[in-house]
């Protein structure tokens, strides 16, 4: 069990770093640091997810807490929970895209303001490793509740789709079937690995993968789909492919839904620093204000709520929305764009394409010994250029940027390139990873 605790979230091997009793020193832990309350907890299809749930409420239970079981959910079902019910905190059992023998657990309290290593989940991790006795108090209980009919009305209130767009979504055996149910009657559906089952038996819950996006691109050829949606496994996190079976860049489906959702009037909009420079340009283009982030759900909530934003994208495939209590819904995102392609009577291709101005490397991994050396000799050697260090180091050069980052959870540093044109973007590249590479 050492090292479930992760920069965001826990996440370990089942049974040995997390099972139903290590869950039950989480929840009384939990309750140490968030107080004895009501407590929403979801859980994905993993076949241990029971397991973990189960030890997970008596820890929260005997610790004095009400735990609302809203059984298999999304995250941004359980996220919306919280916010809904006004519940005291919430727990997702889940271990995202990880490989089927993972499980974890995502943390937020009241108002589903995250709770990450920078935020509180460093002093439950404390709590854990002290595993103090059972609390002298009166015993909570465990009461259900059903959130997917809840859920599904408050997505569908925002449709404004004037016909029934062919779809088709990748569910990669996840919990993207729950997540887009209460919207499902308002598009021609037509489903990939649909079944939930934690063993993941066609491929990766992962659409950073770009590999696991080859049925959902055939597919939407094949059909003569409007366009396609592939969901991770816990389904906070999607990826877009247009009518013409093209991959859309997650950073410009920031853009695209700053495009829909700036219909409305003007509003304030985030993008993560790895973003393309199309992104601010587009929601500058379309009326509004456009903010840049650093990298990571609990720090963007927390400037969303500062700048009260209406909608966030991040470039691993996150979109906030400030709605659905400044989290992550994927059926949102799915149906503004829809809305946008009824409103405009554009295609997604023809949405996402004037977007394609600028070449990227996309984001590059490199392991390196010496973190603060690197970051320094970047610092020194491109000092002609305007730089910021909001996360990492980033560089505005005109014709071309750059943003070389840390790993919150391992010795690498990220690298993202972007320029004018192809041949300047790959010169640059080579030479940064030269010099981060040694």
């Amino acid at each position: 069990m050492a090292g479930i605790f992760k920069a965001y979230d826990i996440r370990g091997l089942y049974p040995e770093a997390l099972n139903g009793g290590i869950a039950r020193r989480i929840g009384r832990a939990f309750v140490r640091f968030n107080g004895i309350g009501k407590i929403v907890v979801g859980r994905d299809m993993r076949l241990h997810s029971p397991e973990v749930f189960a030890g997970l409420a008596q820890g929260l239970t005997e610790s004095g807490c009400e735990v609302i079981d809203i059984g298999m959910c999304s995250t941004p079902m359980c996220y919306h929970a919280v916010g809904y019910l006004e519940a005291d905190g919430g727990v997702m059992v889940t271990a995202s895209h990880n490989p089927g023998e993972w499980n974890g657990m995502k943390f937020c309290a009241k108002g589903a303001v995250p709770i990450s290593g920078a935020t509180g989940l460093q002093e439950v991790e404390k709590y854990f490793l002290e595993d103090a006795p059972v609390p002298d108090v009166a015993p909570g209980r465990v009461v259900a509740y059903d959130i997917a009919p809840r859920y599904g009305a408050f997505v569908r209130s925002f449709s404004r789709l004037t016909r029934k767009l062919k779809v088709v979504c990748d569910f990669a055996n996840g919990m993207g079937s729950y997540e887009i149910a209460g919207i499902r009657e308002l598009f021609d559906v037509i489903p990939l690995y649909e079944t939930p089952d934690g063993s993941f038996p066609n491929h990766e819950a992962n659409p950073l993968h770009l590999e696991t996006l080859k049925a959902l691109q055939q597919k939407v050829v094949e059909t003569g789909a409007d366009f396609g949606a592939a969901f991770d496994g816990d389904a906070d996190r999607c990826g877009f492919v247009d009518d013409r079976g093209e991959i859309i860049p997650m950073d410009l489906f920031t853009g695209i839904v700053a495009m829909g959702l700036l219909r409305n009037g003007p509003a304030t909009i985030l993008y993560d620093l790895r973003s393309s420079r199309a992104v601010r340009e587009c929601i500058e283009e379309n009326g509004g204000r456009a903010v840049m982030s650093r990298v990571g759900h609990s720090f963007i909530k927390k400037q969303m709520r500062e700048e009260n934003a209406l909608f966030a994208g991040e470039l691993s495939g996150h979109y906030y929305f400030r709605e659905n209590y400044v989290a992550e819904s994927q059926a949102l995102a799915m149906l503004t764009l829809g809305n946008l392609i009824c409103d405009t009577g554009k295609s997604a291709s023809q949405l996402a394409e004037p977007l394609k101005r600028y070449f990227s490397s996309g984001e590059i991994n490199s392991r390196v010994e010496d973190v603060p050396k690197i970051i320094q000799a970047i610092r020194t050697r491109y000092a002609d250029g305007e730089l910021f260090e909001l996360d990492g180091i980033s560089g505005e050069f005109g014709s071309w940027r750059f943003n070389v980052r840390a790993s919150n959870t391992e010795p690498l540093l990220r690298l993202i390139v972007e320029a004018d044109t192809a041949e300047l973007m790959a010169a640059r590249r080579d030479e940064f990873l030269a010099l981060i590479r040694g």
